[in-house]
């Protein structure tokens, strides 16, 4: 549970600095980023031994958790605002646990309670009231890619551990899979006027989303995903949320709904207990 803790406080304070360079273009950035995360892990990269269709598995659960995500991810900008898309995003812990239960055969409804008790505590702290038209289309975008990124984390949770290797040894195949899909997203809106004259401060901004955001940051997840329990990891995929809000408030100095915010922590809290104190595994 600590490397999932580990990756929400480093997607928490990445918020503030993304729109330091989203005039970059979300395309490009996206591919950068999973560019730039591909090359700090390739020099890890072990395959020795395994099967091509084994990679090509890797490849493929790469290509689906990180560069469809962010395909579907990115058009939902289109139809809704970005605190629209975060709300969203409080939907994945339901389908981490559904699709788990599907590929298992099973229901495990302890796990959809505290996946759906994360759900509320997280809506507790971002609900602003919706209701604006021309919000379906950026809402099922927002499911399609929240149900790619919940695929990609139980796929490589249950295909890693029989692969006999290491999740630095794997890391590389994942990223150059999501980098196929972004760089081929990417390629035909490159704004290279802006991309060539891109400050120094921009730069490093992009390098520090690319390396440790997505390099470090999906692989912590992933090696904690395999990890733990299948409740703790669908609870962690909105604990960045609230992190976030909260990085918002004391890090960039942003008007923060403090008791909302407390109240949809207390509720996430609850949730992570109630997961504990069962002590049931998966």
């Amino acid at each position: 549970m600590s490397l999932l803790l580990i990756v929400s406080v480093i997607w928490a304070l990445s918020f503030g600095l993304t729109a330091e360079v989203s005039d970059l273009g979300a395309p490009f950035v996206t591919a950068a980023r999973t560019v730039l995360a591909a090359l700090v892990f390739l020099p890890f990269l072990d395959v020795k031994g395994m099967p091509a269709w084994r990679r090509l598995a890797f490849a493929g659960i790469g290509a689906l958790q990180f560069g469809l995500m962010y395909l579907l991810y990115i058009a939902s900008y289109r139809w809704l605002r970005p605190s629209e898309v975060a709300l969203f995003t409080i939907f994945t812990p339901l389908f981490v646990t559904l699709v788990s239960d599907l590929l298992e055969g099973r229901m495990s409804w302890l796990f959809l309670l505290t996946a759906g008790l994360a759900v509320l505590g997280t809506g507790i702290c971002v609900w602003s009231g919706l209701g604006r038209g021309g919000m379906l289309r950026g809402f099922l975008l927002m499911q399609a890619a929240n149900l790619c990124f919940a695929l990609g984390q139980v796929l490589y949770r249950r295909v890693a551990p029989t692969s006999g290797k290491r999740d630095r040894d794997l890391m590389g195949l994942l990223y150059l899979g999501a980098s196929v899909v972004a760089v081929a997203m990417a390629a035909p809106s490159v704004p290279w006027a802006k991309v060539l004259g891109m400050s120094p401060r921009q730069l490093g901004v992009l390098v520090y989303l690319g390396a440790v955001a997505s390099g470090l940051g999906f692989f912590l997840f992933n090696a904690g995903a395999r990890r733990t329990d299948i409740g703790t990891l669908a609870i962690f995929n909105n604990m960045k949320i609230p992190l976030a809000i909260l990085a918002s408030g004391l890090v960039f100095r942003e008007a923060v709904d403090w008791p909302r915010l407390a109240a949809g922590g207390a509720v996430i809290a609850c949730a992570l207990g109630l997961n504990g104190i069962t002590g049931v595994r998966s």
